[in-house]
């Protein structure tokens, strides 16, 4: 039997913002898109990072924020670089990573001239979904 590879479990394909799209814009197409994050990128369509729904919900607890939110993009809330795997990267190697830096999805990219672009996500969800539950009965 063959490696688990992350292309085998990965989400295709992904959601993505610029930097300079505001947070009303970053939430309203999460809502859109029944996504929980977006993968931001240059205008090559590479990526330079992601924003999720716990960055814009932990942005509102902080009250200098608040007054500013309006005004506020992607660039600012964005975890920068993104953290990713390429598709081949075994599945442990890339579980491992969610574990060790406590983060909730890797971005699957591929080489692209001076950067990385995206092709789809590997998340803890997708982890989990794909895991074979003992059954009790």
């Amino acid at each position: 039997m063959s490696e688990t590879l992350v292309r085998d479990w990965m989400h295709t394909g992904v959601v993505a913002c610029r930097p300079d799209t505001s947070l009303t814009d970053v939430a309203r197409t999460m809502q859109a898109e029944h996504v929980s994050a977006l993968v931001v990128t240059d205008t090559a369509g590479l990526a330079v990072g992601v924003i999720s729904r716990t960055d814009l919900a932990n942005s509102t607890f902080v009250e200098t924020y608040l007054s500013h939110w309006r005004g506020m993009e992607a660039r600012h809330l964005m975890t920068s670089p993104a953290v990713s795997v390429a598709p081949d990267t075994p599945l442990a190697v890339a579980i491992q990573m969610l574990r060790e830096r406590r983060i909730h999805r890797l971005v699957v990219t591929e080489p692209a001239g001076a950067g990385e672009r995206p092709v789809g996500i590997l998340s803890m969800t997708d982890v989990v979904t794909h895991m074979e539950v003992p059954r009790h009965g």
